[in-house]
């Protein structure tokens, strides 16, 4: 019995989107974990997965799999790359059940020719991390790649620091088209394949939109909403490059992200974003950058170029309001009142205050009294309550934990040194990241100034 129902569109699509090739085997693959829920969401058999290690290392190929690596290109840190693609991942095929298409893909599987010199390989942190992460983000309603599976592969990957556990996470997304894969056909002047890649990313994202021109608007919709709901959990992706901006709308690569403690809007946590390009506040002006360098790779396919030029500069400043329309959703949820001149006057005294982000918008929906402070919160809150907040609002807004970065890297270092006890406790904490319980009670805490997690890095 096969263990997926694949279907591989993109594997169809020219040879000159992909290269196909296998992943590298391993010496030693055993289990981390096994997101049974996700299983069961795909409609898979989670026992029959539990009894195929050797399938999520790239030993075996599953029945069905066309195995290849996918080739894209971007803007990293605004400079432009112009090969990129999946240097140390492998897209196993898209599962089809249940009225859905999910792309399956091992991360951390070997060299392919986009590795760029790399050895293709993931160290066993970079994968915890993005298994807890990005299944928090999950919990947490914003739009995600997920986990599925995370194996350790019984080798060592040579990084900066030394050589380290190797592992590999099995990715599952709505797609992994990226603003990049448009990119590299537009800067090689391949017309033909930009409009093969047209027509697939509309059939697979946004049936019956109006050609190049309506998939623009339809990212732009989607990423619009996307980053103000980052915003509102006081998360910092890290690494918004044009390479990791998908047309679904999903959160992709979890290398440098963090969520804030205390809360400044110039927060930075990346240690390769030595100019704050990445910071929170600039995460919608960065959205809108990269939705430009989409509609430029667009414009071969929009007839008259002086005329698509302005139909597209004419969509794209629809963007702010559309961000702002989600930003003021998301922040008056917050607040519970639908007042955005309080809500920037409340981020206005947390930053003043250095208040933490998460537990201030949970204590105003749960325990407004405990933020009182005999000055200018006292005179917020007066008038704040005096517009009869909306408390269920706020509770479905503003989660009681989050992977707070500390605890994120307590486990990772239990994990390198053989518990995976700690990885496993977090990650059950945050599947419910709604409700206060004594065992989430230590979890809610901020980092101590020792505790403290300052820089991230990337997973390379």
């Amino acid at each position: 019995m096969a263990l997926f129902a694949f279907d591989n569109s993109y594997a169809r699509l020219p040879e000159q989107f992909h290269t196909r090739m296998a992943p590298t085997p391993v010496a030693a693959p055993d289990w981390i974990a096994l997101n049974e829920g996700l299983a069961e969401e795909m409609a898979l058999d989670a026992d029959a997965l539990r009894d195929a290690p050797d399938v999520f290392a790239g030993n075996r190929i599953p029945e069905g799999a066309e195995p290849l690596a996918q080739l894209y290109a971007g803007h990293q840190f605004g400079g432009w790359s112009p090969q990129l693609g999946d240097g140390r991942a492998i897209l196993l095929g898209e599962h089809v059940a249940a009225g859905r298409r999910w792309d399956v893909q091992l991360k951390g599987s070997g060299p392919t020719p986009y590795s760029r010199m790399g050895d293709g390989r993931a160290a066993l942190g970079p994968v915890l991390r993005e298994y807890i992460v990005s299944e928090a983000m999950h919990a947490l309603g914003i739009p995600t790649t997920r986990a599925l599976a995370a194996v350790t592969t019984g080798e060592k990957v040579l990084r900066q620091e030394g050589p380290l556990p190797g592992a590999i996470l099995t990715r599952v997304a709505a797609s992994h088209i990226r603003v990049g894969t448009f990119q590299v056909f537009a800067s090689r002047d391949d017309t033909e394949a930009l409009r093969i890649l047209l027509d697939h990313a509309i059939a697979r994202h946004c049936p019956g939109a109006d050609g190049a021109m309506g998939l623009l608007r339809h990212v732009m919709e989607r990423q619009a909403g996307l980053v103000a709901r980052w915003m509102g959990l006081g998360f910092v992706h890290g690494v918004m490059n044009t390479d990791n901006m998908t047309i679904s709308g999903e959160t992709i690569d979890y290398g440098p992200c963090a969520f804030m403690e205390a809360y400044h809007p110039d927060t930075v946590f990346s240690s390769i974003d030595q100019f704050g390009r990445y910071a929170w506040k600039n995460q919608p002006d960065v959205a809108l950058w990269n939705l430009a360098q989409l509609a430029t790779a667009l414009l071969p396919l929009m007839g008259d170029r002086e005329a698509a030029v302005a139909e597209a500069t004419e969509v794209l400043e629809g963007f702010r309001d559309l961000y702002a329309a989600a930003w003021t959703e998301v922040l008056s949820a917050k607040i519970g009142v639908p007042d955005m001149n309080l809500g920037h006057e409340l981020l206005d005294i947390m930053a003043e205050q250095g208040r933490d982000f998460t537990n201030t918008f949970r204590a105003l929906a749960t325990t407004p009294d405990r933020l009182r402070d005999g000055g200018r919160m006292d005179n917020w809150l007066d008038r704040w309550t005096a517009c009869e907040p909306d408390d269920a609002a706020m509770r479905s807004a503003n989660p009681a934990v989050i992977p707070r970065n500390h605890r994120v890297e307590e486990a990772i270092a239990a994990a390198y040194e053989g518990d995976f006890q700690p990885f496993h406790d977090l990650h059950a904490i945050l599947r419910d990241p709604w409700t206060e319980t004594d065992a989430n009670a230590p979890y809610r805490e901020p980092a101590s100034p020792e505790q403290a997690v300052t820089r991230t890095f990337c997973g390379t």
